[in-house]
């Protein structure tokens, strides 16, 4: 296997929100994630500061996608399930040099291609 590069988007939200925010993903081509619970640490001064209460359980969704579908994916995420809305998700994303385990990225493009033909 080709050791291909990646983006790593990194989307921590409320709890009971992660469908809300992959669904986003997947509208802008990311195939799937990995779900991990926590729990934020905010107080009342984030909360005042906001203006939006801080809800202390959350998830974090780690999502690793082509370079050439990040920017996509992370605007459909925060306009679904962004800091204005219930969900009051947070994304960023981390540039991946090395994976292995993975498909390679152009394997799963082709066999997407072959699967819409």
């Amino acid at each position: 296997m080709e050791n291909q590069g990646g983006e790593l988007i990194v989307v921590i939200i409320n709890k009971g929100f992660s469908d809300l925010a992959m669904e986003a993903a997947r509208s802008a081509g990311a195939r799937g994630g990995t779900v991990l619970n926590a729990r934020g640490t905010g107080n009342a001064e984030i909360e005042k500061f906001f203006g939006v209460p801080i809800h202390p359980e959350k998830e974090i969704i780690l999502i690793i996608v082509n370079k050439d579908i990040k920017d996509q994916c992370l605007q459909a995420i925060y306009k679904d399930a962004g800091l204005e809305t219930k969900g009051q998700g947070v994304a960023f994303s981390i540039s991946v040099d090395d994976m292995i385990g993975f498909t390679a990225f152009e394997d799963v493009k082709k066999e997407i291609e072959e699967g819409n033909n």
